[in-house]
């Protein structure tokens, strides 16, 4: 083992909602041409036949609203441009007929093409270029949040392709339960009420045991107690809270970009503060999925999930396997131990891994088996902890990104906002 995964105590990732790759970081390639995003040819048709291309003026907030489709079907027609049929050929060319079909506005459907420059997004774009982000992470069902969300919790969303907040009773174990099983910590920490209302209701079985307030997530940085692995949320809602008037943060269109940019910051800053944390912690931040917004990449073939939605399910009039993945997400992972500037390729590029929710419990697990023999575990126990979805199985891992070398700390960014 590296001397990175030798110091690892702690797993934190912080899932965001509903942006694409190319949507918050394709103009990083023109600063570093390893980065797959985009080189301002990119282009899809509207419904009046004209070539619409990216452009450069994606903005904090107000130009996607109406919200971009991001259900099954809507996420079929972006990724397939409307052909249909045994034999078709996922081209990336139906993003804009499918934003036309929010509001039947031309002119606002071609909106769903503009991408961020980097000096809008200084967070995101620090972390992405400081650390490793990856060519190749893609959410793990063409769909919504709650299945996406789903699979990285349990490698798997039973079936579902939609937002069912549903109840499986059956194995497999989520990942914070194989954690407490191997005595080990994990927690979900959620803003308030409203989002933690958003998982899978299944995790409410150990809710006084692995749920816990974002305020309680600052806090065990602080202090140095951070769980074993550590789920973050961000506020899904405008509300006001206990200190006022609050604005949501988990940059789903049409909320502001730039709170969101803020409370990345807040997770990454409360594990720098801490010198301890910061040496024994690998943050993975990422997106549940692209929420209907342009990004060229096809998604990738995958391991069928052993599940199978039906053609009313899915609303397309066809049924689906689970044996292809959604569109493409930012996905970057934060330790002093990963090489600056890390890239890591695609699918499709010479050495390329492909990546996906299911990554995530995959990763964990195989990070408490290091120090756990499920020989030791009643034998109920030791088979739930091992019995893993055939996706997660399949899926790769990523603490091999942490190398021998440490990033020295006065190279390290800090982000500051009044």
């Amino acid at each position: 083992m590296s001397a990175g995964l030798d110091n690892l105590k702690h797993i934190v990732v912080l899932m965001m909602e509903n942006r694409s790759f190319d949507h918050m970081l394709g103009a990083l390639k023109a600063q570093d041409a390893r980065i797959d995003g985009l080189t301002g040819n990119e282009s899809n048709p509207d419904t009046t036949g004209a070539l619409v291309k990216v452009q450069p003026l994606a903005d904090y907030q107000g130009q996607l609203d109406p919200d971009p489709d991001h259900h099954f079907p809507g996420v079929d027609l972006q990724l397939f441009g409307g052909t249909q049929g045994n034999g078709r050929v996922a081209n990336m060319q139906g993003f804009v007929k499918s934003y036309y079909q929010q509001q039947r506005n031309v002119g606002q459907s071609q909106k769903i093409m503009y991408y961020f420059t980097p000096e809008k997004l200084p967070v995101l774009t620090k972390l992405a270029t400081q650390f490793a982000l990856f060519n190749g992470w893609f959410c793990s069902i063409p769909g919504p949040t709650v299945c996406n969300r789903a699979f990285a919790h349990y490698g798997t969303s039973f079936g579902q392709v939609g937002m069912d907040i549903f109840y499986w009773k059956a194995p497999p174990l989520s990942i914070y339960e194989r954690v407490l099983l191997a005595k080990r910590t994990a927690k979900i920490y959620y803003y308030d009420g409203p989002s933690s209302t958003i998982e899978i209701v299944n995790l409410l079985k150990r809710q006084s045991q692995i749920f816990a307030t974002f305020d309680q997530f600052l806090a065990d940085c602080q202090s140095g107690n951070l769980p074993d692995y550590s789920f973050v949320e961000p506020n899904y809602s405008d509300h006001d809270g206990d200190g006022g008037a609050e604005i949501a943060s988990d940059q789903h269109p049409d909320h502001n970009i730039q709170a969101g940019e803020i409370f990345i910051s807040q997770v990454y800053n409360a594990i720098f503060d801490n010198p301890n944390l910061w040496k024994s912690t690998a943050l993975l931040i990422t997106y549940d999925e692209h929420g209907g917004i342009y990004d060229h990449v096809v998604p990738p073939p995958c391991k069928p999930d052993g599940f199978e939605a039906s053609p009313q399910n899915t609303g397309t009039g066809a049924s689906f396997k689970f044996d292809r993945l959604g569109v493409r997400v930012p996905a970057i992972l934060v330790s002093p131990w990963v090489r600056k500037g890390t890239v890591i390729p695609g699918p499709y590029e010479p050495g390329g891994r492909t990546f996906e929710h299911a990554s995530i419990p995959r990763t964990v697990t195989k990070f408490i088996l290091r120090d756990t023999d499920p020989s030791t575990l009643p034998a109920q126990d030791a088979q739930n902890f091992l019995n893993a979805t055939v996706r997660e199985q399949a899926a790769d891992t990523f603490l091999d990104l942490l190398t021998d070398q440490m990033q020295p700390d006065n190279d390290i960014p800090y982000f500051h906002f009044k």
